[in-house]
């Protein structure tokens, strides 16, 4: 299997890449194509030797920003180092992306360029999350802040396959993100949605509140992506603020640094639970390809994991369960 590894897209790259990679390539065996200007790759390669022999490296003159259009790669930058990684997937010579890059352009050109699965109208970004009952699954964070309720039906239809072939969940349960429980709740948007997924062959239970996102209340959440994208950020800034809190308590008294070290395993077991890092990336469901999309702050075990979720969704074949669910809903 080869993965196409944006080289130069996250924060702090081509750094957190580079180490991604290397740490992916002895550990999962996959070869690894690292996309980005060349003579910066090898000088940060350089740093490394010997490293892995599965990994080679692909010329990327260019790069999007992460505050350019998300059409910058179509339509400007077209040997950006997300462009050139659609290019190698899109002509066979990858088999799945991994970007930390501009979310909005790598959403654009892999769209463009790799097309959707037959049947699917509009791809949907899915995050893997903590719960008190174990990891669910939430879509939209992004991909689609303007959905149809039909789009929404879909997501349900995606991140049911995705659920059962990555996360293990038989049956996995689905709700919809609303302010109330109640069928009557909500906007004429959510009601139709709420319809359309209560008809469906999908474990639909219902309208759940935000509260009940973090309790494990569903497997599944579906939102529209400008509501997604709020959730995710608000949870990133709430994790940071719970840490920041915890971290100023044990350092405020000798008592309290002491506790830590009688309680190291579960501080360490807590931080790990709520670690962005230990889920990898996101795929964006409904694209013809494996396209998993990194946070732009990701560190070495965020792309060395975003690796590994690329690689599980080929070994099990996702795309062709979602087209499955897809055809039963058209049919």
């Amino acid at each position: 299997m080869r993965i196409a590894v944006d080289g130069m897209g996250s924060d702090k790259a081509p750094a957190v890449e580079v180490d991604g990679v290397i740490a992916a390539a002895r550990e999962y065996g996959c070869d690894i194509i690292l996309v980005g200007d060349n003579e910066i790759l090898k000088k940060e390669l350089a740093k490394h030797k010997p490293y892995p022999k599965n990994i080679s490296i692909y010329h990327a003159p260019e790069v999007v920003g992460m505050s350019e259009p998300a059409t910058t790669p179509i339509r400007k930058k077209r040997e950006s180092s997300i462009s050139i990684c659609v290019e190698l997937v899109k002509n066979g010579k990858a088999d799945a992306l991994v970007s930390a890059g501009n979310t909005g352009a790598v959403v654009c050109a892999a769209t463009l360029h790799l097309g959707l699965l037959p049947g699917v109208e509009r791809p949907g970004i899915a995050i893997v999350f903590p719960t008190l009952k174990g990891p669910s699954v939430i879509i939209d964070v992004g991909a689609n802040i303007d959905p149809k309720p039909t789009h929404l039906l879909q997501y349900g239809l995606m991140a049911d396959a995705y659920s059962k072939r990555i996360l293990g969940k038989s049956n996995p349960s689905i709700g919809l993100l609303n302010i109330g429980e109640e069928a009557t709740k909500g906007t004429d948007f959510i009601k139709e949605t709420h319809k359309l997924l209560s008809e469906s062959t999908l474990n639909f239970v219902g309208n759940v509140e935000g509260r009940g996102i973090y309790t494990g209340e569903c497997d599944v959440i579906i939102c529209d992506g400008f509501v997604g994208n709020v959730v995710l950020k608000v949870s990133e800034s709430v994790a940071f603020t719970m840490v920041e809190f915890l971290k100023r308590e044990l350092r405020s008294s000798l008592l309290a640094k002491l506790s830590v070290v009688l309680a190291k395993s579960a501080f360490r077991n807590f931080k790990q639970k709520i670690d962005y890092a230990e889920y990898g990336g996101a795929p964006l469901l409904g694209v013809n390809s494996a396209v998993i999309i990194s946070h732009g702050s990701s560190n070495q075990k965020a792309i060395k994991n975003a690796i590994r979720v690329a690689r599980e969704f080929k070994e099990k074949s996702v795309n062709e369960h979602i087209m499955e669910e897809i055809n039963k809903w058209k049919r």
